[in-house]
C-alpha cells in the first residue's frame, strides 16, 4: 500500500513532486474552453516559474504571458517568450527594468489604476524613447485594486496615458472575489459580473474616444466557469495548471486533478496522541491555510500514498519548521493507519504557488510508468 512507485524512492525528502499527466489534462482543460469562446488565453506563469512548463503552456512560444514580479519578466523574456502582462501595479523604481526587457525585444506591457502612475510612465516612456503599453486595472468585485469600471477617474487616466509619452494598451481585472465563491453557479455569477464590468470599463473609454484593444478579464474559478466572452480579449489564469486544495474546496477541481504534491517521509509516532509525524514541516509546504474558512478545512494538506492515492481522512493537523504532524481529521471515526517507519507519503498542497515557492525544482513523474523522472527547474526572487 504504501511503496508502490519506485521512482520516488531515491528522492531525499521533502521534495516537490509533479505528476505530468495531470498537469496536462488541466492545462488542455482551460485552453479548450476559453479557446473555444473566442478569446485568447494568457497563462499567468507566477505559479509555474518554470521554462519548461512555460513551453507546454505557450503553444505559440512567444506568448502571450503574464507574470507577477520583473525576474519572471525577465527570465521569460531572456528563453524568448515575446509578449508579457506585468499584472501588478507598477511603481516608479521598476520602470527602468521594465524599459529594459522592453529592449531586449519583449513587447513588456504594465498595469496601474492611478493618474500619478500614469504620469510616471509617461515620463519613463520619455526618458527612454519608447512607449511603455499600459493597461488600466479596474474594480469588478472590491477584491483588492483598480478604479470603479464607470469611473470618470479611468478616463482621466486614459487619456494621461494616450496623450502622454506611453501607450494606452487597454483594461485588466482580476476576479479575486470568486475564490470565496463555492459551486459553478457561483462561479458562472462571478464571470458574468466580471464580464459585465469589463464591457462598461471599456464603454466609458471608447465614448470617451480612446483606444482600448485589449480587454483582460481572470481568475481560475471565472475562467473555468464564463459562458459568455463577448467584449473580452483574453482571459488569464495561473493555479489551474496544478491546482489544489482550495481550488477543490470551491469546486473548480477534484482532489484527483491536483498535479502537485510533496513527497514526505514517516520519521516518528506518537501513538498515544494519534500523530504520525513526517519530515515535512512549513519550510516545505508553506503556512498557507487558504481552505481555513472553507466548509472542509485541511489544515496544511491532505496525505496520500506515494502514487497519490488520497488516504481517508489523513491531513497534515499541524506544521512546525521541519515537522509535519499527520493524524486523522477532527470528527473522524476513522483508524489511524498504522504506517512504518520511513514510508513515504505525498501532500497534497493548500495553495500550489506557495507549496511550489519552497522548491528550486520539480521532480517530474512522466505518463510512461517505467520512464524515469525528469527534473524542471524553478526559480524564484522578484
Amino acid at each position: 500500500m504504501f511503496e508502490t512507485d519506485p521512482r520516488l524512492s531515491a528522492l531525499p525528502t521533502p521534495a516537490l513532486v509533479l505528476d505530468e499527466l495531470r498537469m496536462r489534462r488541466n492545462i488542455q482543460r482551460l485552453a479548450d474552453h476559453i479557446t473555444g469562446k473566442g478569446a485568447t488565453l494568457r497563462p499567468h506563469l507566477k505559479t509555474v516559474k518554470s521554462i519548461d512548463i512555460a513551453k507546454l503552456l505557450l503553444t505559440e512560444g512567444a506568448g502571450p504571458a503574464v507574470v507577477s514580479t520583473l525576474a519572471e519578466a525577465e527570465v521569460f523574456a531572456g528563453e524568448g517568450i515575446r509578449d508579457i502582462t506585468y499584472a501588478v501595479g507598477i511603481s516608479p523604481q521598476k520602470l527602468d527594468r521594465v524599459a529594459a526587457i522592453r529592449a531586449g525585444g519583449c513587447d513588456l506591457s504594465v498595469i496601474l489604476d492611478s493618474i500619478e502612475q500614469a504620469e510616471t510612465v509617461n515620463e519613463a516612456s520619455r526618458r527612454h524613447g519608447q512607449a511603455i503599453p499600459a493597461l488600466i486595472e479596474f474594480d469588478c468585485d472590491g477584491h483588492r485594486g483598480g478604479v470603479g469600471p464607470t469611473d470618470p477617474v479611468l478616463v482621466e487616466i486614459g487619456r494621461t496615458l494616450h496623450e502622454g509619452k506611453a501607450e494606452l494598451r487597454g483594461v485588466l481585472t482580476h476576479a479575486g472575489e470568486s475564490y470565496s465563491a463555492v459551486g459553478r453557479d457561483a462561479h458562472v455569477a462571478f464571470a458574468a459580473q466580471e464580464c459585465k464590468a469589463a464591457v462598461a470599463a471599456v464603454k466609458n473609454l471608447r465614448t470617451a474616444g480612446l483606444p482600448c484593444p485589449v480587454v483582460s478579464i481572470g481568475s481560475t474559478p471565472t475562467a473555468h466557469a464564463v459562458e459568455n466572452l463577448d467584449g473580452v480579449t483574453e482571459v488569464r489564469a495561473g493555479v489551474y495548471v496544478f491546482f489544489d486544495l482550495v481550488q477543490a474546496g470551491i469546486g473548480v477541481c477534484e482532489l484527483e486533478d491536483i498535479a502537485l504534491s510533496v513527497l514526505t517521509t514517516v520519521i516518528g509516532h506518537q501513538r498515544e496522541k494519534g500523530w504520525i509525524l513526517i519530515d515535512a514541516g512549513w519550510m516545505a509546504l508553506s503556512q498557507d491555510r487558504g481552505t481555513a474558512q472553507q466548509e472542509v478545512d485541511q489544515r496544511y494538506g491532505v496525505v496520500c500514498d506515494d502514487a497519490g492515492n488520497v488516504l481517508p481522512d489523513l491531513i497534515v493537523i499541524k506544521a512546525n519548521q521541519e515537522h509535519g504532524i499527520v493524524a486523522v481529521r477532527s470528527g473522524r471515526s476513522t483508524p489511524l493507519p498504522d504506517i512504518p517507519l520511513g514510508t513515504r507519503l505525498r501532500i497534497l498542497p493548500n495553495h500550489a504557488c506557495a507549496t511550489a515557492a519552497q522548491f528550486n525544482h520539480y521532480n517530474v513523474i512522466t505518463p510512461e510508468p517505467d520512464a524515469p523522472l525528469k527534473m524542471w527547474r524553478r526559480f524564484g526572487g522578484w
